[in-house]
């Protein structure tokens, strides 16, 4: 049986089912899974959430999510401490191979070093048997997309100061030497 606080949003796609004509797949969470989602995000709130993928073959064995993940959320003003709403509209594109699928090898130079492009597409993700859970994906987009430190809007930090000036200059190394010297 699952456990819903490990994986409270759950929707499986057969990969066996997908054919090389691209089908649409809409979800969204009902209200107990909000309130799950609310913990897991560590958010007062989430009052909707859903995704539209378009799931298509990619390469031989592999699976293309693309689509879309929206959700609305209430925050705690970092600030304020008041609650703050805000909207989640992320991109999504995921790519998924079979478990031992050499597409999923990252390329190594000669001296067997990993070759990493910051800005290239991701590694594709590897799935287990025949399904990839869509709605695990569309809650990680949309985690990733919340704002650590939510703020009211046209509230700033004004009176605060870490330190000033003459606290921040580096020492003289001979500082505790000067008081020494007196007695």
């Amino acid at each position: 049986m699952k456990n819903i606080e490990d994986q409270p949003f759950s929707y499986l796609v057969k990969v066996g089912h997908i054919s090389s004509n691209p089908v649409t797949v809409k979800i969204a969470a009902d209200p107990a899974e909000c309130r799950v989602l609310a913990r897991q995000w560590g958010v007062v709130e989430v009052k909707a959430f859903a995704a539209e993928f378009e799931v298509r073959r990619w390469k031989k064995d592999g699976v293309r999510l693309k689509g879309r993940v929206a959700t609305e959320i209430v925050q705690t003003c970092v600030v304020t401490l008041e609650p703050v709403a805000s909207k989640i509209d992320e991109p999504v594109d995921a790519i998924f191979v079979p478990e031992g699928s050499k597409l999923a090898r990252a390329a190594l130079t000669d001296s067997g070093e990993m070759l990493l492009d910051p800005d290239g597409p991701d590694s594709p993700e590897t799935f287990h048997g025949d399904t990839i859970d869509a709605g695990a994906v569309a809650a990680e987009y949309a985690a990733m997309a919340i704002d650590p430190y939510p703020r009211k809007e046209g509230v700033a930090f004004s009176a605060h100061v870490e330190s000033a000036e003459a606290d921040d200059a580096k020492p003289s190394p001979f500082a505790a030497l000067k008081d020494w010297k007196k007695s």
